[in-house]
């Protein structure tokens, strides 16, 4: 292989990779854009919907796609109760409060999956293993259908929240909550939502990445770990910051691991943060979603 198709191989492993990234880290956007408390509860979210999907296909053959919609809708319920049972009681408190919460609904959901599932490590079959040869180019039809998913998705959240009157209530709540509350926004139904979309983007996330990874129960650790990196490194709360940070982060894992070493990988991501915010400590955007 020459070096223009090892390139190009990395660039579409990048691809994958920024895809799944941005995607979780832009529902923990949304929710901090809302809280302004980081929620560490939201790699469990993740976790949770590649177990959803893994159990619906292997259990009651449920096809691909509706278990990855049946996972969706039931995460964006599991993260809206955790909303209303979690977060929403301790809104008035100090942000040490419901980052603890979170912590421990986070350990709470892992042990559940641990007691339900064990903790042995799941493989997720897809029904797209396929190869497609592109001029020298080994593309597996897995990670093409995730770039093709995850863009879509990052397209649909932005039209979602620039186009459609229940986004902008949304945008409006993450910069102002009180000015929000007094133009007449419903904060509590702003919230759940948030926490919803937030959820299900979290399993889609992880049903797209589980076939060409494993499932176990602490697999959204080192997700959220770098998804906490994203969006610092894209400026706290920025939609556009989460996108790109995520691709950000995926290019410099692909490339770093094929052309440095793949042991340093995971170290990349927060070597690369360190970087960039001694150059610009507020991050690549404004912060703020919008």
């Amino acid at each position: 292989m020459d070096f223009l198709q090892q390139f190009l191989q990395q660039v579409l492993n990048g691809l994958t990779l920024g895809g799944i990234y941005s995607l979780v880290a832009l529902g923990l956007t949304l929710v901090y854009g809302i809280l302004h408390v980081p929620n560490f509860a939201h790699g469990a979210f993740y976790m949770a919907g590649a177990f959803v999907s893994f159990h619906l296909m292997t259990r009651y053959g449920v096809n691909y796609w509706l278990a990855m919609a049946g996972s969706a809708a039931v995460v964006a319920v599991l993260s809206t109760l955790a909303e209303r049972l979690v977060f929403h009681p301790l809104r008035h408190h100090s942000g040490l409060h419901p980052m603890i919460a979170a912590i421990g609904m986070m350990l709470f959901l892992e042990a559940t999956a641990q007691l339900i599932w064990g903790a042995d490590f799941q493989r997720m079959q897809s029904p797209y293993s396929g190869i497609v040869e592109l001029g020298g180019l080994t593309a597996p039809v897995q990670r093409l259908l995730i770039i093709a998913a995850a863009f879509l998705m990052m397209v649909v959240l932005h039209l979602f929240l620039k186009r459609t009157v229940t986004g902008s209530t949304i945008i409006a709540m993450a910069q102002n909550r009180d000015g929000a509350s007094l133009v007449g926004i419903d904060a509590n139904r702003v919230a759940m939502l948030t926490f919803a979309i937030a959820g299900a983007l979290a399993a889609i996330a992880a049903s797209l990445y589980a076939p060409i990874n494993l499932v176990y129960p602490a697999m959204g650790n080192l997700v959220i770990t770098k998804a906490f990196v994203i969006i610092i490194l894209g400026g706290m709360g920025s939609v556009p910051g989460a996108i790109v940070g995520g691709l950000i982060i995926g290019f410099a894992e692909s490339f770093g691991a094929f052309y440095i070493s793949s042991d340093y990988k995971d170290i990349i991501a927060f070597v690369l943060l360190v970087v960039i915010l001694s150059v610009r400590p507020q991050g690549l955007f404004t912060k703020g979603v919008r």
